[in-house]
């Protein structure tokens, strides 16, 4: 495989990694959202991934397949019947974002985009030192 091969099966996986932090990041900002214009509360989003075939190059790439709405986790509900949302047993319904593992999530997915980008330097540095070496 060629160096710029590499570096774009890289810039691949760091593109997918941006897009997984921008949606940990919405996740966090809604993690308190108890009404949203479609109605109830937030739901966490999560994101899927796969290997794609670019045919072109015949390079696998990183791409995103789809970021849906997860109902795997349930929504919290909080007791409070004198909250306007309350349901009929005095319950209102919260988002199922953890806080805590959407910062877990973040800084794997921060590490994965940081050793994509350690992968593109060092194919960089290879193909210096190759040119110098040409000279």
């Amino acid at each position: 495989m060629d160096l710029m091969k590499s570096v774009s099966v890289s810039a691949s996986g760091m593109a997918a990694q941006s897009t997984r932090m921008q949606m940990i990041a919405e996740n966090i900002a809604n993690a308190n959202s108890i009404e949203t214009p479609e109605g109830g509360p937030y739901r966490r989003k999560v994101i899927l991934f796969k290997a794609a075939l670019d045919q072109s190059s015949g390079l696998h790439e990183v791409k995103v397949q789809r970021i849906s709405k997860d109902y795997s986790k349930p929504l919290k509900q909080v007791y409070d019947p004198t909250h306007e949302l309350a349901d009929a047993n005095g319950f209102v319904a919260h988002p199922n974002v953890s806080t805590f593992l959407e910062n877990i999530d973040m800084r794997e997915a921060s590490r994965a985009y940081e050793a994509n980008m350690s992968a593109i330097e060092s194919a960089k540095e290879m193909m210096v030192r190759s040119l110098d070496l040409l000279r």
